[in-house]
């Protein structure tokens, strides 16, 4: 590990530890983004969800950001960092000068010199990104991106286990409802 790796074994350890420990989305998102930030002294860190209907990423969490720069407007797939293939990470190690970004000036203005955009996938289909924002220009390392990716997998099955598991409880509680009707 270079002394430059704001991730490393035992920060992605406690990072995982808490995706595993979270009961619900939210809970998740709170608190992995709150240790995205603490853990690696970046300046931001948000989790979206996809928003099917609007094709726009929905903040589940974010830690760091203004609440100006979380309302600069609807963060479309298609035209923010490009998610490439919709299964690879969009790096960009400086901001500024980059045509990358949907709200170029809105970046500058939150202070943010470098991204970290990794797409949140299951099966293929991207079902949201995390993101990670930095004050200054940040040249990710290999060991770095390779526990940013293994985190991103562990979000999406976590995210998938919380809607299976809504849907059990929906149908444990509607065959609850129903169950007297059968007697």
């Amino acid at each position: 590990m270079s002394n430059n790796d704001k991730i490393d074994l035992e920060r992605y350890k406690l990072i995982i530890e808490t995706v595993f420990d979270a009961t619900n989305p939210t809970i998740l998102g709170s608190q992995v983004t709150h240790l995205l930030v603490s853990t690696m002294g970046v300046k931001g860190a948000s989790i979206f969800v996809v928003n099917p209907g609007t094709e726009s990423l929905e903040i589940l969490a974010t830690e760091g950001l203004s609440i100006a720069y979380r309302n600069k407007g609807p963060i479309l797939v298609d035209k923010s960092l490009k998610l490439q293939s919709n299964l690879k990470p969009v790096i960009i190690a400086d901001t500024k000068g980059s045509d990358r970004l949907q709200y170029p000036e809105k970046a500058a203005k939150e202070g943010i010199r470098s991204i970290v955009s990794l797409p949140v996938n299951l099966r293929g289909k991207i079902i949201g990104a995390m993101r990670i924002y930095h004050s200054e220009p940040w040249e990710v390392s290999e060991l770095e991106l390779s526990y940013l990716r293994l985190l991103t997998l562990n979000i999406g099955m976590a995210l998938r286990y919380f809607r299976l598991s809504a849907v059990v409880q929906c149908t444990k509680d509607t065959l609850d409802e129903i169950h007297p009707i059968w007697l």
